[in-house]
């Protein structure tokens, strides 16, 4: 708060005429930025494009602001509205597809942490797999890591385009499980 009032030019008790807790202030921000992720999908396409859609959006969206991932990522979302909003399209693209309802969160929970982490990702350094003069302990590392530079594309972008197809494939391959086994023992491993 007392960054955000020397930034206002103003004092921190001035601020809090205006809201009432930092939460409240992260609120709005988590918000202003969720409103920006797309998720005009839901509702025209099947869900595991409009998840894919939605996925890149938010990837994309949250690169930008990446420093704010760790706050916005464990702040409830009850004073967010277009956060609100956002989940409640996702939510209920999930469900029309298929979803059973007591998997729809915990789908968009397995999404949304691979999405953060790859947000995270888009704003590492290019040369952090360098492993400097130490090639001796990781060879086989070494060699993938020189590979996969002259591929021509920003890793962090390969590597969340694999990891979400990976990720869509499964989640595809899970609902199909649960539609043909519905009362199957064998989706213990799904949580059912």
């Amino acid at each position: 708060m007392r960054a955000l009032a020397r930034e206002l030019r103003t004092a921190v008790s001035a601020l809090y005429n205006h809201v009432s807790s930092k939460d409240e202030v992260l609120n709005w921000v988590q918000d202003d930025v969720n409103d920006a992720i797309d998720t005009s999908s839901f509702g025209s396409e099947p869900w595991d494009i409009a998840l894919t859609r939605w996925a890149r959006s938010y990837r994309e969206t949250f690169a930008k602001h990446s420093p704010l991932i760790p706050v916005i990522a464990v702040l409830p979302i009850a004073g967010a509205p277009h956060t609100l909003t956002m989940y409640e399209r996702v939510a209920e693209g999930l469900r029309t597809g298929g979803w059973p309802e007591d998997m729809v969160v915990d789908t968009i929970v397995a999404v949304e942490s691979f999405i953060l982490g790859s947000a995270m990702d888009a704003s590492a350094p290019e040369w952090i797999f360098d492993v400097g003069d130490r090639c001796d302990l990781a060879p086989a590392f070494t060699d993938a890591v020189a590979a996969r530079r002259g591929s021509g594309r920003p890793a962090s972008d390969r590597a969340f385009v694999l990891g979400l197809n990976a990720l869509i494939t499964g989640l595809q391959n899970t609902l199909k499980e649960i539609d043909e086994f519905p009362n199957s023992a064998g989706l213990a491993s799904f949580g059912r």
